[in-house]
């Protein structure tokens, strides 16, 4: 039971993981504004999300076994964090710094309300599982 609803949540655990991986890139980015030579990154969230998934969906799929006690256990859950890319400035300035501060701010609110979101869908998807196990 316990294995199905991990199983079930498990998108919009990768998915808030990923939000805010990405939220502390794009707030360092941000920090990092005026550090001469400093590169903007970032990564796609999408592509990801779809790798985060599919490796999540093959670790669940396959078991060990184990012949001898004293072998290490299989644990799952342990994942790479996403392939971060440098972005392209618009317009780089004389100090080698790619950072604007106005796709930055962008980034990070439309960033945060995405998260706020899937936070609120998760909510309302866990009060639906918990009011159906409830007995009448």
């Amino acid at each position: 039971m316990i294995d199905r609803l991990s199983a079930a949540l498990n998108f919009d655990r990768e998915a808030l993981g990923l939000r805010n991986q990405r939220q502390q890139v794009l707030a360092n980015n941000i920090a990092n504004a005026d550090t001469p030579n400093y590169k903007a990154r970032d990564f796609d969230f999408s592509r990801a999300l779809a790798q985060a998934t599919a490796r999540t969906a093959a670790q669940s799929s396959i078991a060990l076994a184990t012949t001898s006690s004293r072998h290490l256990s299989a644990k799952s859950g342990i994942t790479s964090g996403a392939d971060l890319l440098y972005r392209m400035p618009d317009q780089p300035s004389l100090d080698g710094n790619t950072v604007s501060m106005d796709q930055e701010r962008t980034r990070f609110t439309d960033n945060a309300v995405r998260y706020q979101a899937a936070l609120t869908l998760l909510n309302s998807r866990i009060r639906g599982l918990k009011s159906a196990m409830q007995p009448e």
